[in-house]
C-alpha cells in the first residue's frame, strides 16, 4: 500500500526543489518558499532535509516567506552558525523567525545567541541545552568518521522500529523517516550531523528577551527525556512553552496542523485551526 506521507512529500519536492549553495566552503541545500510576510527559517533535525517540514512550508508560504535548510557534509555548530548567517545576507532575510528541532534546535539556540541582530523569535522545539554526555551514549559512542556507515544507519532503524512496534498507528511516518536515514540523507551529511553533536560547543548566554522566546515539546518524546525538557524551558525561559500530549520526537509531521496553528501564533498571522485539539496543552 503506497505511504501517503511520502507521496505528499514527493509532490512538495516537485514543486519545490531543493537548491544548492556554497557558504563558508561547505554546500547547504535550502527550499524557499513565499514572497511576503514574515520571514521564517527551519532548520531540521538529524533525520530530514529541509523537505522534512513540508506541512508547514505548504500552510504558510502564501503569508510569510520561508527558508528551510538541509545541512552540508562538514562543520559543526559554530561553523553552521556563521553559514546561516551569510545565507540569511545572501537572501535579503535581515531579520527571521527560527525553528529548531533537535539538533537544529541545538543549532538554532547557538545561532540566536551569536546573531541576536538576525533572530526576532527563536522557537527551541524537541531539543537539549548541553551536550555534555552525549559522546558516551549510541549512536555518538561510535567512531563517527570510520564506522561502517551500514551500522549507523541500522541503529538508527533499531530505534525507528521499535518506535513503530509501540506506535502502529505512526507506521508511515517511521517509513518517512527510515527512507531519510536509509540514504536519502547522504553519508557525508549524516555523519556531519551526528558529529555536530558529539563535539558540539556549549550554548552561549543567549540575549533575547524572553518574549520573543518559545519552547516546543512532546509528552511521548522518546529521544528528550522529561528533565531535559524541563531544563531547556529553564534555560531559555519562554514566554510560551507548547506541550504535545503526543506527537513524539516528530510532531510536525505527526500534528501537522497543530504545530502551523502555533507557527501561526508565533508569527503573528491569522488562525486557520478553529482549536488546539482535546487534551493539547499550552502552557505560559
Amino acid at each position: 500500500m503506497p505511504n501517503s506521507l511520502i507521496a505528499a512529500r514527493d509532490r512538495f519536492a516537485a514543486r519545490h526543489p531543493e537548491q544548492r549553495i556554497v557558504l563558508g566552503g561547505r554546500e547547504w541545500g535550502y527550499v524557499e518558499a513565499g514572497r511576503s510576510g514574515p520571514a521564517l527559517l527551519l532548520i531540521p533535525g538529524t533525520l530530514g532535509r529541509g523537505d522534512i517540514l513540508w506541512q508547514q512550508i505548504d500552510a504558510l508560504e502564501g503569508r510569510a516567506r520561508i527558508v528551510a535548510v538541509t545541512y552540508p557534509g562538514s562543520g559543526g555548530i559554530a561553523e553552521w552558525a556563521d553559514d546561516l548567517a551569510e545565507l540569511c545576507s545572501r537572501l535579503g532575510l535581515k531579520h527571521v523567525a527560527v525553528l529548531g528541532s533537535s539538533l537544529g534546535g541545538y543549532l538554532a539556540q547557538y545561532f540566536a545567541a551569536e546573531y541576536p541582530h538576525i533572530v526576532e523569535r527563536l522557537i527551541a522545539a524537541n531539543t537539549l541545552h548541553v551536550v555534555a554526555g552525549i559522546a558516551e551514549r549510541p549512536p555518538y559512542s561510535s567512531d563517527l568518521n570510520h564506522a561502517p556507515i551500514e551500522e549507523l544507519r541500522a541503529g538508527f532503524g533499531r530505534g525507528l522500529g521499535a518506535w513503530r512496534d509501540a506506535h502502529p498507528e505512526q507506521t508511515e511516518l517511521v517509513d518517512l523517516l527510515m527512507a531519510e536515514v536509509g540514504g536519502r540523507i547522504s553519508e557525508p551529511e549524516l555523519r556531519a550531523r551526528l558529529n555536530a553533536l558529539k563535539h558540539g560547543p556549549e550554548l552561549p548566554p543567549l540575549g533575547l528577551p524572553r518574549e520573543r522566546i518559545a519552547t516546543i515539546e512532546s509528552a511521548d518524546d522518546p529521544l528528550i527525556p522529561p528533565p531535559m525538557r524541563e531544563a531547556v524551558r529553564t534555560r531559555l525561559n519562554p514566554s510560551v512553552a507548547y506541550r504535545f500530549e503526543w506527537g513524539g520526537h516528530f510532531p510536525y509531521v505527526a500534528r501537522p496542523e497543530l504545530y502551523t496553528a502555533l507557527l501561526e501564533e508565533q508569527l503573528g498571522l491569522a488562525a486557520t485551526h478553529d482549536s488546539w485539539g482535546e487534551g493539547e496543552l499550552r502552557a505560559r
